[in-house]
């Protein structure tokens, strides 16, 4: 069994996001082994870009402050590579084409292998264009998550029976962002992905609350937070890692409940 398997293996998934360099990257590393020890399950770490069109004004902030504080995507490598010395919780990359075309994608996925990180989420990739990449990804064993969102509509079977590792399944239309309102659209597009493949589906976008996430866990497999936790990183800067943990045990107290 992998590590993304494993993440699914034991009820319902906690799957918390972070942007890696915010605040620093030793306080990354420092909140990816306190994510784990508070119950996470797999750990998405999102690369900064300059222009993360996926995202709300709360990572997109992130991601500047990780710019402006020099993070490169080989130091990225290396914290992974540090904390698969003492913890093996999953991992996946949130990045964008361009980072990866820029870097090479060959020696991308290479180094994702290599550094153990297991999946890699690009928002910005169309289904229909993911064998700019897949490629690379077979021959480096890197799973390349399929994104499913309302508008998927005609195309999810479509896409369900390609994807790897897990389905993330977009709950709302827009950019990420806490919701104080989630509809229950992931519901269907859990079951019409359902029809044609077991896979795991974990929702994301907007979740933010106990309440959200353990209604939302009722029908999915596993649950997806970013701009909540990323927003408790901004507001204690330095300071956040018992903050954040604190939250992600919450979460995960309240997947359990709603599985």
């Amino acid at each position: 069994m992998n590590r993304i398997e494993q993440a699914f293996a034991n009820g319902k998934a906690f799957i918390p996001f972070i942007t890696a360099g915010d605040p620093s990257m030793e306080i990354t590393e420092q909140l990816v082994l306190r994510m784990a020890e508070a119950g996470a399950d797999l750990i998405e770490l999102g690369i900064p870009f300059s222009d993360p069109v996926a995202e709300g004004q709360v990572i997109q902030d992130a991601s500047a402050r990780a710019l402006s504080g020099g993070i490169s995507v080989d130091e990225i490598f290396g914290m992974v590579k540090r904390i698969r010395k003492v913890c093996d919780v999953a991992m996946a990359f949130m990045t964008y084409a361009n980072v990866i075309f820029s870097y090479g994608a060959d020696r991308f996925m290479k180094n994702c292998s290599e550094a153990g990180v297991d999946a890699i989420i690009i928002p910005d990739l169309p289904f229909e264009e993911k064998d700019e990449f897949m490629p690379y990804c077979l021959k480096y064993g890197v799973h390349l998550i399929s994104m499913i969102a309302p508008t998927s509509e005609n195309r999810i079977h479509m896409i369900a029976r390609e994807a790897r590792g897990f389905v993330y399944c977009v709950s709302s239309l827009g950019v990420t962002g806490v919701r104080q309102d989630i509809s229950d659209d992931a519901r269907e597009m859990i079951r019409l992905v359902k029809e044609v493949n077991e896979i795991p589906c974990a929702v994301g976008f907007g979740i933010s609350t106990p309440e959200q996430a353990s209604r939302m866990a009722e029908f999915s497999d596993g649950i997806i937070v970013g701009s909540a936790i990323v927003k408790i990183v901004e507001q204690y800067g330095s300071e956040c890692v018992p903050h954040v943990a604190r939250y992600v045990r919450m979460m995960k107290d309240a997947v359990r409940v709603g599985g």
